[in-house]
């Protein structure tokens, strides 16, 4: 079954990959194989004192993912970001379809869930050539 949308939940530990369309979800649960741990910055070191994720993790995202042909990336800290790098850098053809980046603490699975279907509602809504009566999420 085709899954048009999803959204990704993502620290610098674990990803929480929903792929949906309006009757269907398939749920991903990805750990990071290496998830970096707290590096303290101490004066004279160069560079920002945090580790870089591990990037087959990254890539395991992106495979999560696949087919989708809109996505929204959610979560805390700085861990979005790695992916928009690896992505900017690798991946420009998935980064075309990412629709959104947002700060999410830790939603529940349903939470999570509710929210995509919310937000790509109202992507739909604010889409000029939208057909009415377009089937919802």
């Amino acid at each position: 079954m085709t899954h048009s949308h999803a959204i990704v939940w993502m620290d610098s530990k674990e990803a929480h990959v929903f792929r949906f369309n309006a009757d269907d979800v398939e749920r991903e649960n990805i750990k990071a194989h290496s998830p970096f741990r707290k590096v303290h910055h101490k004066a004279g070191v160069i560079g920002a004192g945090h580790a870089a994720l591990d990037v087959s993790f990254l890539d395991h995202i992106v495979d999560a993912i696949r087919g989708a042909q809109e996505w929204l990336l959610v979560g805390p800290a700085q861990a979005k970001q790695e992916l928009i790098h690896h992505l900017d850098k690798h991946l420009p053809h998935v980064k075309k379809t990412l629709v959104g980046v947002e700060a999410m603490d830790h939603p529940t699975d349903g939470e999570l869930l509710a929210h995509a279907r919310r937000s790509f509602k109202a992507i739909d809504r604010l889409r000029p050539n939208a057909p009415i009566g377009a089937v919802s999420h």
